[in-house]
């Protein structure tokens, strides 16, 4: 398909730099593809979910993996920094780099805040697109806790175009629930929820199952494609416990809904159960996308922010409840001052095409 059917003119005053306070004081726009949108705010999930629904949510820990400071050449020293993007093994990590073009393979690079003993690293890869390889003098545990007291959080390049990180980045930029660490950008729909909204749904009878999905700053790269057929995604890696499987799909055959916080939990559900056509664990990377025309077979309704244009997270939502529904969605939103992306209010998706046992397939 066409990029550009995936267009639309967004303004800038739209863009939220900072969360709404309580998170789940957020606007919610729902959307189903049958009975049109209704204007909402995230504390009614309280209403809008069903007892013997499960919420499924990603557990992923952003590392505060922006590291900045200084590539050292005897006595010459520029500034550079550093988006970490991906773990390659115990040392290792794949970074962006800017400005790139002052690096080449073999630099010492000296990172972290004034006033700390600097974390070291070497640039041991050099790609053609801002890519880097750096490995580090530390690894492991050592590294992970080093990686946490040196950088900030690695708020999305629309947001820190517009502002440095904060200190309360560090709490504001991660889901109540984080428990394991890897991610370098946050499952940003989970963001809303707080301990009070997650124990209301208990009570209620929704079930709260968790999923690992480590995010890429791949989610914020541009689409350079001008078809999505020439588009290659980032891979992440994932995991989803045979225990948690057996319970979801417990719940569905009751009659539970499975609804996804977040694309990121939604793609890895959907990857667990392409292979068989059923939910199955899952342990791996995953590189799926998802466009208009693709099955869903795990996923009901899916939670998810507002997204770019022509994004690879903006044609999902477009495969899930339809792309003119999605068009219409998005100029409402618009229309009435819904504050889009990362920090930005969110919408609840009902899938237009019916569940598997519901059509006989």
């Amino acid at each position: 398909m066409r990029v550009d059917l995936f267009d639309f003119e967004l303004p800038e005053d739209r863009i939220a730099l900072h969360p709404a306070e309580p998170r789940d004081s957020a606007r919610l726009l729902v959307v189903d593809p049958r009975d049109g949108l209704e204007d909402r705010n995230v504390r009614d999930l309280l209403w809008l979910l069903r007892p013997g629904d499960v919420l499924v949510v990603n557990d992923t820990r952003v590392l505060p993996a922006e590291l900045r400071g200084e590539r050292v050449r005897g006595e010459h020293r520029a500034s550079v920094s550093f988006n970490l993007h991906k773990r390659v093994d115990a040392r290792t990590w794949r970074a962006f780099a800017r400005p790139a073009k002052r690096l080449k393979v073999f630099d010492r690079l000296e990172l972290g805040s004034d006033g700390m003993e600097p974390l070291l690293a070497t640039v041991a890869g050099k790609g053609d697109t801002g890519e880097v390889t750096l490995e580090f003098d530390l690894s492991g545990a050592a590294l992970d806790e080093a990686i946490k007291s040196h950088g900030a959080m690695p708020l999305p390049p629309y947001i820190e175009a517009k502002r440095r990180p904060s200190e309360r980045d560090r709490t504001d930029y991660q889901t109540v629930y984080a428990a394991e660490d890897g991610a370098v950008a946050a499952p940003t729909a989970g963001l809303h929820f707080t301990e009070d909204l997650l124990v209301g749904l208990q009570q209620k009878g929704v079930s709260i199952e968790r999923v690992t999905l480590h995010v890429g700053a791949g989610t914020f790269l541009p689409m350079k494609a001008e078809d999505t057929d020439d588009h290659v995604m980032h891979a992440e890696w994932g995991e989803i416990e045979a225990d948690t499987v057996r319970r979801i799909l417990a719940a569905r055959q009751k009659g539970g809904r499975v609804v996804a916080v977040g694309t990121t939990s939604l793609r890895l559900l959907e990857t667990a159960a392409r292979a068989t056509g059923t939910l199955a664990p899952f342990v791996g990377e995953t590189d799926i996308f998802i466009t208009p025309g693709f099955r869903f077979r795990a996923v009901d309704v899916l939670m998810t922010n507002f997204h770019l244009p022509k994004s690879t997270l903006f044609m999902l939502v477009a495969a899930f409840s339809g792309l003119d529904v999605m068009k219409r969605a998005y100029a409402h939103a618009i229309a009435n001052g819904y504050r889009f992306y990362s920090y930005g209010d969110s919408s609840l998706l009902y899938r237009a095409s019916p569940r598997d046992d519901e059509d006989g397939a």
